[in-house]
């Protein structure tokens, strides 16, 4: 009788210590490093300037001053307001002036096109600051 009950006590023991190296084995299988916690924000603010550099070099055109200038809009204060657009708005706005810069270049676009995309832009850019 004894022999038996060390023996289930053996087993025991070794099942407890198996599961518990089996589950923290598992959890630190899910554990996100403190190196991958910072990469996203890191990231993120990268995408960032990236747009907002995107939109302030198509916006800095002589091309745009001038449009901006003949539609009476304040080139300087459209350029201010870039910065105070959210990621998802600054995303997008990057992806259209680089797709607008792209075509122009390639010829695909006249400078009228040009400049009615870039004041569509341009007031895009302060009816969203404009409503916050």
């Amino acid at each position: 009788m004894g022999a038996i009950r060390k023996f289930v006590r053996a087993v025991t023991a070794f099942f407890l210590i198996l599961m518990f190296s089996v589950s923290s084995m598992v959890a630190q299988a899910h554990v996100v490093s403190p190196a991958e916690l910072q990469k996203a924000p890191v990231a993120a603010t990268q995408a960032r300037q990236r747009n907002i550099e995107t939109i302030q070099q198509f916006l800095s055109s002589e091309a745009s001053r001038k449009a901006l200038n003949a539609s009476h809009m304040d080139a300087e204060k459209v350029t201010q307001a870039v910065s105070q657009l959210n990621d998802q708005e600054l995303a997008q706005l990057s992806a259209r002036a680089s797709k607008a810069q792209a075509d122009f270049a390639a010829g695909t676009l006249s400078d009228r096109d040009l400049i009615i995309i870039l004041v569509a832009i341009a007031a895009l850019i302060l009816i969203i600051v404009a409503v916050r």
